[in-house]
């Protein structure tokens, strides 16, 4: 599961990548500077696999991750081509949620491609550029599914129903992700792959003084998403590429506190980011390794079994687990089963995040 960073150009995109992934794309004061996707696999910050090692005290420890792409940036008329257009909607169409940034901050140094600060415009020429390619999209289906759905075909009458409905949203000026779809209806949704419908993070990247409570620009970034579904988060991502140059733990701390923030802003963002995926995290533990594993909200034990071998899902016979509280208040693995608090799950059982799990299969 990817997250694609994305944004005009000179935005803070290669900086927060950079702080993501120490992976340090190429990040200077010009547009076009990030010319192929960056991938970067990012650790999910979690005190529950810290808590975890200090009871078992394995010989190593796996945390779970998340794939975030940087893409290029995006200009008037992408969806035509401009710029580097084609190949950052391309890009785009690949991941599975957006985290955009959107530019809450003045200084004179870093130029604007529009030459003035207004992130709620920004914030529409990416919306109406990922709007017209989804319209391109819709339109070319319907011209077929027209023509079956004059024949009688029901299905294809059914579909017509849905396109439409998507049509006249986007002509409106409106992502696909503000309608709502029964499970029938995403099933025609689905296949053409709207941009508009992923979820998106609009990350308002502020200055330093900013980092702890926004500014007039985050307000009206907020206003202008309420009704989106979407959620926004404050970041001084120049702030943040400072601290994760320092490369002692304490001194990282310092500076945080000196801002007034309790944790860096990548750790909440990455970890929003996991949520906006519909990611969650079981564990297993175990001498040899104590590890984060990643699955969907609402994966079965089966499935959760087959993130570390399909022969698991395959030969699944039961999952022995712990909740992590439980394992936490008893401290071991003899002690809550002493307590009579492991559970025996059969395939029906919807995995719960934080679970500790050991699975029994055959094969």
């Amino acid at each position: 599961m990817k997250a694609g960073i994305v944004g005009l150009p000179n935005v803070g995109k290669s900086t927060l990548f950079n702080c993501l992934s120490n992976a340090k794309a190429q990040s200077a004061n010009f547009p076009f500077c990030t010319i192929e996707p960056n991938l970067g696999v990012v650790n999910v910050p979690d005190k529950r696999i810290e808590k975890l090692e200090e009871l078992v005290n394995p010989e190593r420890v796996l945390p779970a991750t998340v794939e975030i792409v940087d893409i290029a940036g995006l200009v008037k008329g992408a969806s035509k081509g401009e710029g580097l257009g084609n190949q950052f909607l391309a890009n785009i169409r690949e991941t599975d949620a957006i985290l955009h940034v959107v530019r809450c901050f003045d200084n004179d140094n870093i130029i604007h491609v529009d030459n003035s600060i207004d992130p709620v415009r920004d914030k529409e020429t990416i919306d109406i550029e990922l709007q017209l390619k989804d319209l391109e999209t819709v339109q070319k289906r319907l011209e077929r599914v027209k023509r079956t759905a004059k024949t009688g075909n029901k299905e294809a009458q059914a579909e017509l129903v849905v396109l439409l409905k998507v049509e006249e949203t986007l002509l409106k000026g409106q992502s696909v992700r503000t309608l709502d779809f029964s499970e029938k209806e995403l099933e025609f949704v689905e296949p053409l792959q709207f941009i508009t419908l992923k979820p998106v993070l609009y990350v308002c990247n502020v200055d330093e003084k900013s980092a702890v409570s926004g500014n007039n620009y985050v307000e009206k970034v907020r206003e202008a998403v309420k009704d989106e579904n979407a959620e926004v988060i404050v970041l001084a991502v120049g702030t943040e590429a400072d601290i994760t140059e320092l490369d002692d733990y304490e001194e990282r701390q310092m500076f945080l506190a000196d801002i007034g923030l309790e944790e860096a802003g990548v750790s909440r963002l990455v970890r929003s980011a996991y949520k906006l995926l519909n990611l969650q995290t079981y564990f297993t533990a175990g001498v040899k390794e104590v590890r984060a594993w990643t699955i969907p909200i609402g994966a079965t034990a089966p499935q959760a079994a087959g993130v570390i071998h399909t022969d698991f899902e395959k030969g699944f016979i039961r999952a022995e687990t712990i909740s992590y509280e439980d394992y936490v208040t008893y401290g071991s693995e003899a002690k809550v089963k002493e307590a009579g608090k492991m559970r025996v799950e059969g395939k029906e059982y919807i995995v719960k995040d934080g679970d500790v799990m050991h699975f029994r299969f055959n094969v």
